[in-house]
């Protein structure tokens, strides 16, 4: 057995069963997935969903259940992670008081 601080520092893989919901109606377009389990995604963690649908026709909803591999961030990775987006969240930011209404 690792060292919890070697953990800490390492990529962790494994997997997971996952429920997809995609969505394609006049009123929303939109893609859902849920893992199933007690499994928190952090910063930095990704998710790959195995042989996951990637369309629906028009006016359908589907709702499949999949397999998911989780692949957890390292310590280094995940502060990278975290500072990366505490300065792309600033973005999100720009205000304006214009007018921009065509006279």
């Amino acid at each position: 057995m690792k060292p919890n601080w070697i953990v800490a520092l390492t990529r962790q893989t494994f997997e997971a069963p996952c429920t997809v919901e995609i969505g394609h109606t006049a009123e929303s377009l939109f893609a859902h997935v849920e893992i199933e389990g007690d499994f928190e995604i952090r910063p930095g963690d990704r998710v790959l969903v195995l042989n996951a649908p990637t369309e629906t026709p028009f006016g359908y909803r589907i709702k499949v259940a999949r397999r998911a591999t989780i692949i957890r961030a390292g310590l280094i990775e995940r502060l990278w992670t975290r500072l990366c987006g505490n300065f792309e969240l600033t973005e999100l930011y720009d205000v304006s008081f214009t007018n921009r209404r065509a006279l």
